[in-house]
């Protein structure tokens, strides 16, 4: 069995973390933008700025790292592939944006139409980022 390239890894993660971070600011600032305005007030709390926008941003790319990871672990078991790509988005896709919104929705800590959308929106996000990291992963 080989062993994980961390290199390709990175690299891989890198390229999907670019189009997850791309797709979090067309998300994020221009069709949610006035919705999560209007509920970081409702929460009484600051309006997003540079350093949460930082701190988003590096969390884009270090799950993109973790989706391309998941897919070289899978890898050796489901072949290589767009298939095994799409697994493994759809795994960090449960775990990274279904999971955590359903637990905000049940909660209620942000509107449930905003989280609905932020929710579905990842979806074709992470597994298009998945297959474009695993494009870019090489065992060696």
């Amino acid at each position: 069995m080989g062993h994980i390239n961390l290199g390709r890894v990175i690299a891989g993660g890198l390229l999907a973390g670019l189009i997850i971070n791309i797709s979090e600011f067309v998300l994020n600032a221009v069709v949610l933008a006035q919705a999560t305005e209007a509920a970081m007030r409702a929460l009484n709390l600051p309006p997003i700025d540079a350093r949460m926008i930082v701190a988003f941003v590096l969390l884009g790319f270090a799950l993109g790292i973790v989706t391309v990871w998941l897919y070289a672990a899978i890898r050796p078991r489901f072949g290589p592939g767009v298939q095994t790509a799409v697994c493994a988005a759809l795994t960090v896709w449960f775990l990274a944006y279904a999971y955590p919104s359903a637990f905000m929705a049940v909660i209620h800590v942000f509107p449930r139409r905003m989280i609905a959308i932020g929710t579905v929106w990842g979806l074709p996000e992470i597994v298009i980022a998945g297959i474009a990291g695993a494009w870019a992963y090489k065992e060696s």
